[in-house]
């Protein structure tokens, strides 16, 4: 077998498909801009259909944009003229994906578009097709090549990086930020990278607060109930001036006797670190390693000073944050 030939039809492939990509790119144009305007302000369902590969290209497209805070899905082709129509409204729009424009299961879905009044847009390679002529915002790609002659692998490969285009600049255009983004993916490495610190912080009554003036034998029940390892001073106007941790306790106990009876406030770390709620977690991770410290007291940036949590290493670890 000679394996230099199969390498080289990879490459071919792939090249082709480049040409195709950039032949996309220079064809980009004042309806791109249309469409992503008409997208990001659908205030009802972005429905995308397509028929054989262009079907699951669609459905590709969908899920992107359903990711990035447009609600959309995939309408079956072959289904849609059996009852599957009832699914989409006069609000909605509707993006018809065809490399020739003139797909038969298609005909139904435009004739019940534009009987609606539906916003259709059509991303198609022929001028001359149904598709082009009916679609109210017009897309046209570039005439290919496809891999082999005759396998669908060129047009959809401009097909999807076309959806990419749109669901990115749909996002943008809706200012669609790493908060928005984090709310529809909780789940998995993407979700939990963008956690904040808020997200994982302990609050209320778990916070281990001391005032001052307490005496470090009673500051540290205290630290045994807590559990968290670190004691947060406060002042009498409730704003955190100081941090004690275990390791302090026992550096302490070694070198003076009677060290329960001083107050925190003699032996307290002053000026301790803070994050604001609204951090990335990792970012806390971060700033934890490069201190060397295990804990970070949490506040809001309008009251710098008021700890409202505490987040510790070990809730950022068992959130697979890195």
């Amino acid at each position: 077998m000679n394996n230099k030939k199969y390498i080289k039809t990879a490459r071919d492939v792939i090249n082709l498909e480049i040409k195709a990509l950039q032949n996309l790119k220079k064809n980009i144009n004042a309806s791109f801009n249309q469409a992503v305007a008409q997208i990001a302000k659908c205030q009802s369902k972005v429905i995308l259909c397509g028929m054989g590969k262009s079907g699951l290209i669609a459905s590709k497209i969908a899920a992107t944009l359903a990711s990035v805070g447009t609600p959309s899905f995939n309408l079956s082709a072959s289904e849609a003229s059996h009852g599957d129509l009832g699914m989409v409204s006069k609000k909605d729009i509707l993006i018809l994906l065809s490399n020739s424009g003139e797909t038969a299961e298609l005909k139904n879905i435009i004739q019940f578009a534009k009987r609606c009044k539906i916003l259709l847009i059509g991303i198609v390679s022929k001028k001359d097709s149904l598709l082009y002529k009916a679609a109210d915002i017009k897309i046209l790609t570039p005439k290919v090549i496809e891999a082999g002659g005759i396998v669908p692998t060129s047009s959809t490969t401009v097909q999807l990086a076309l959806g990419d285009a749109l669901s990115i600049a749909s996002m943008q255009y809706k200012k669609f930020g790493k908060m928005d983004f984090k709310k529809l993916h909780p789940a998995g490495s993407l979700g939990a990278q963008l956690k904040t610190v808020e997200d994982i912080m302990v609050t209320g009554k778990k916070i281990p607060f001391v005032s001052e003036n307490i005496q470090v034998g009673k500051a540290l029940r205290i630290l045994t109930e807590k559990k968290l390892g670190i004691l947060i001073i406060r002042n009498k106007n409730k704003k955190s001036v100081g941090i004690i941790t275990d390791g302090q306790i026992r550096r302490i106990s070694q070198k003076k006797i009677n060290f329960q009876s001083l107050q925190v406030k003699e032996i307290m770390t002053k000026k301790p670190i803070f994050i604001d709620k609204n951090e990335l977690a990792a970012k806390a991770l971060n700033l934890m390693n490069s201190k060397k410290i295990t804990s970070l007291i949490v506040n809001n940036k309008k009251k710098p000073q008021v700890a409202i949590g505490v987040v510790h290493v070990h809730s950022i670890l068992q959130s697979n944050i890195s």
